[in-house]
């Protein structure tokens, strides 16, 4: 079988349970495998070797017309010609989260867009989208995601503040 990377199958990095119902073509051009080729060597390779666990693709390539099927951007990063993206799932396999898979990429890896996508407050559930372009193109745009009612709302990732713990009446 042949690989985009060492742990990354083409049937992965195509595989599509929508596309599998419409019968719809979610095949990936020698351009677009370049740049695949380099998101999994710079982020999911990276990721995946740091913590020596498996990660879960949730996706990865999606041709336009399965794109628009799952109602993605139109200017989604995972089929757009000035990018690759791919979405992990941390918590499927192992004992990792969402948020510590989301901490090592924004502290330790370069990217274009990082996205914290709809995990709760104690970091499980969810996923983790991210994208790379190029090493003088990445812009470091980190974003949260959260599920209303079916609807997306983004917004920038801030750290969130974590006051002390102090008695009442001591000065901390």
């Amino acid at each position: 079988m042949q690989k985009i990377s060492e742990h990354i199958s083409y049937r992965e990095a195509v595989r599509s349970d929508i596309a599998k119902r419409y019968n719809i073509d979610n095949c990936f051009n020698d351009d677009q495998l370049v740049r695949m080729k380099l998101l999994a060597e710079k982020v999911f390779e990276s990721v995946r070797k740091h913590f020596n666990v498996p990660i879960f693709i949730s996706s990865f390539f999606r041709s336009i017309e399965l794109n628009k099927k799952l109602g993605g951007a139109k200017n989604s990063q995972h089929c757009a010609n000035n990018g690759a993206a791919i979405d992990m799932d941390a918590d499927v396999y192992s004992g990792l989260t969402n948020k510590q898979l989301f901490d090592y990429i924004k502290d330790n890896l370069d990217f274009d867009q990082l996205i914290l996508e709809n995990v709760s407050q104690d970091g499980i559930g969810g996923w983790i989208h991210c994208s790379y372009v190029s090493p003088d193109k990445n812009r470091k745009e980190i974003l949260t995601m959260k599920l209303v009612n079916g609807k997306k709302y983004y917004k920038k990732y801030t750290e969130p503040i974590i006051e002390p713990a102090v008695e009442p009446g001591v000065v901390a």
